[in-house]
C-alpha cells in the first residue's frame, strides 16, 4: 500500500464527488488517501479515464509510490500532456510526452 495522490483542474463535478467519496480531499481539487493498494488505485484511475472519455474536459493527474520506475513515483495524466520523470545528472526531471 502507499500514498496516492490526484490532483484534478477544470473537470466535471462528478469527478469531484467521485473522488471526494474514496479519497480524502486536503484542499480544493487535491485528494490523497494515505494507504491504498493497487488494485483500488488502478479501479479508480479506470472510471477516471472512461468518464475522462466521455467528457474530455480539463486534466486529472495522478502520483503514487512506485519502486520499479524512475524516482520511485508513478505518474498517471488525462488531459493535460503526459509526463513521465527521467533522471538526468543526478536531478529527477519531467520530461513532457508528445
Amino acid at each position: 500500500m502507499s500514498l496516492v495522490v490526484i490532483v484534478t483542474r477544470d473537470v466535471a463535478d462528478r469527478f469531484r464527488g467521485f473522488l471526494a467519496s474514496t479519497m480524502l480531499e486536503v484542499a480544493p481539487a487535491v485528494y490523497i488517501s494515505p494507504r491504498m493498494n493497487a488494485g483500488a488505485r488502478l479501479r479508480i484511475w479506470e472510471v477516471l479515464s472512461d468518464w475522462h472519455g466521455a467528457e474530455p474536459r480539463g486534466s486529472i493527474v495522478m502520483v503514487w509510490r512506485d519502486m520499479n520506475v524512475t524516482g520511485s513515483v508513478g505518474i498517471e495524466n488525462l488531459g493535460s500532456p503526459p509526463r513521465e520523470l527521467v533522471e538526468m545528472d543526478g536531478m529527477w526531471l519531467t520530461k513532457r510526452m508528445l
